[in-house]
Order: C-alpha cells, then structure tokens, then sequence
C-alpha cells in the first residue's frame, strides 16, 4: 500500500514537469538573427510565458493538492481548447487540431486529475489510520 501512494504522489508531478518541458520546447522558435538580443530577450520570455504559469500552477498544486489539481486541470482545459481553436484556423482540419491539442494539453489534465485524486486518497487513509 506504502508502494501505491509514493507512485500516486509522483506521477502527476513528474508527468506536469515532463509536459512543462515539452511546452518549453516551442519557445526555441522565438529566436531570430534579424533582431537584436534583447528582442530576442524579450520574445523568448513571451514565449516561455504560458511555461512560467504552469510552473506557478505546479507549485501550488505540489503544496496543495486539491486546489493545485483543480487549477492544473482547469488550465489544461482552457489551454487545449485555444490550442484547438488556434490550430483548426491555420491547418482547417478537426482531427489535426484535436489531436495536436490533445498532445500538449491531456498530460496537464491528466496530471491535475491525479493531484485531486492522490489528495483524497490520502485523506482517505488518513481516517482509516485515525478510527
């Protein structure tokens, strides 16, 4: 049982690091030899932007799960439907969209859902140890 709950504490915090990572990545696209350094500067942290509030969002669920899970996942949520929606106006395609928006956003879902249910599988033990 011991194994179970480090695996259900870990999971959605390795899993909400790896996607934040894979966000990141798109941000290498805002580097341009045309300007100068501090537009770079400036256009890497635009675009690192969403990777930043991510990073709040993971704090806050590390520290509070419950609420953290619901804020992960709520991002997620909103974050894949603007990724969709951005997507089918450039590529004209619903599969392609949701299958790009599902690719960058389910992991930040999934990760909030298992930050909500690891919060309550430990208060769950929590009053099976206190009867």
């Amino acid at each position: 049982m011991k194994t179970y709950s480090k695996i259900l504490y870990w999971i959605p915090r390795i899993l909400c690091i790896v996607a934040i990572l894979f966000v990141s990545m798109f941000a290498s696209d805002a580097f341009s030899p045309h300007n100068t350094i501090w537009q770079n500067i400036v256009s890497l942290f635009m675009h690192l932007l969403p990777s930043f509030i991510l990073i709040v969002a993971l704090v806050i669920a590390w520290k509070w799960e419950l609420v953290g899970g619901i804020i992960v996942t709520i991002m997620g949520l909103a974050f894949g439907t603007w990724v969709f929606l951005l997507n089918l106006k450039r590529i004209h395609s619903v599969g392609k969209s949701l299958g790009l928006a599902a690719m960058i956003c389910l992991p930040f879902v999934i990760s909030g859902i298992l930050f909500i249910v690891n919060h309550y599988s430990k208060k769950r033990n929590q009053t099976v140890f206190n009867e």
